[in-house]
């Protein structure tokens, strides 16, 4: 009986190996969710700059009462622009406080950005140098977190806020912040 060459069998076991990670990533509940060590902890610490005189983002405002987003966001970001009449429904039509994290950009491009497009926020502040986005787990804006009165970061959206993550998402961790029923979200794309 003749044997494999060792060469010979090494590439169909790596083949395996690597069907079997696609595998489990995709039995998991949301394949496109980023993890977040974040989520069911207290909500990390602000360094963060006022930024035009607008009210700001403290730390007081994260563990204030009732559910908030804290959203991350730029001027040079063009999702963030995607999201924006997005998070101006949230906050005029639905009341839901937003507090706004701007991430590593000019003072007057931000204050532009805002005049242009409309302030959702109820504070917004600056995060020049990236610390706070740093510490809150951002992997690049925008990103939007669900906090809770009590300063627990209970969902996060990483990327642009659409409706199909306000719906599978957003809105269901506001539900549950507030002690409403939350139906789970179905697939209906």
């Amino acid at each position: 009986m003749a044997r494999l060459p060792i060469l010979a069998v090494i590439p169909p076991v790596i083949f395996a190996a690597l069907a079997g990670l696609f595998y489990a990533g995709m039995q998991r509940e949301d394949p496109d969710a980023l993890p977040s060590t974040f989520v069911g902890r207290d909500a990390p610490p602000l360094s963060v700059a006022d930024l035009g005189g607008l009210p700001p983002v403290t730390e007081a405002a994260i563990e204030a009462e009732g559910v908030k987003l804290v959203n991350f966001w730029a001027s040079w970001c063009a999702p963030c622009r995607v999201e924006h009449p997005n998070l101006e429904a949230l906050a005029r039509e639905e009341g839901v406080p937003i507090l706004g994290v701007n991430y590593k950009d000019e003072r007057g491009n931000a204050l532009g950005f805002l005049d242009e497009l409309g302030n959702p926020y109820r504070a917004v502040s600056a995060d020049r140098g990236g610390r706070t986005a740093r510490d809150w787990g951002v992997y690049g804006v925008p990103e939007t977190f669900v906090v809770d009165g009590a300063g627990r970061v209970l969902a996060r959206v990483a990327g642009p806020v659409t409706e199909r993550t306000l719906e599978r998402t957003i809105r269901p961790a506001l539900a549950r912040a507030r002690g409403e029923d939350a139906a789970p979200a179905t697939d209906e794309d």
